[in-house]
């Protein structure tokens, strides 16, 4: 069960942040080109860190807890977790952008599929003054 720790600590980061995308819907995911073109970035840069810092003997990774495949010299483990890692960053930060917008939105919030949580305008405010569907100013009905 050890050598697959670090695979079930990045599982469980995705399994805990997934609900983000669904229930609060930061549209991470549904957003794939977007989600593609933030990761390469941060993953060429800290893929050629991770091989120089190997490839020195600067740090390794012990293979009790990892599954024993590699890609070149860097384990699947690290490879995976400099894709997880800042997808979880991405969804925890969409979500919060997501939820402090509701929070200065009037109306009460409801779940609604695909979108996840929306706010929905508050059916008991009193109309405005003035005309209104069906009814003259004098209340009376148009024909």
């Amino acid at each position: 069960m050890n050598h697959w720790q670090y695979l079930t600590i990045l599982a469980a980061c995705l399994v805990i942040t997934l609900p983000l995308e669904f229930g609060i819907g930061a549209r991470v995911y549904r957003s794939g080109r977007r989600l593609v073109l933030a990761l390469i970035p941060m993953f060429v840069v800290f893929v050629a860190w991770d091989l120089l810092g190997i490839l020195r003997g600067h740090w390794w990774y012990s293979q009790r807890f990892i599954s024993g495949v590699h890609l070149g010299p860097m384990p699947l483990e690290e490879i995976l977790f400099l894709i997880v890692i800042p997808i979880c960053g991405l969804l925890t930060y969409e979500a919060v952008g997501r939820i402090l917008m509701l929070a200065r939105t009037p109306g009460r919030l409801r779940y609604r599929w695909p979108d996840g949580l929306v706010r929905v305008a508050d059916q008991t405010r009193p109309h405005p003054v003035g005309r209104r569907e069906g009814r003259s100013r004098n209340g009376s009905d148009h024909a």
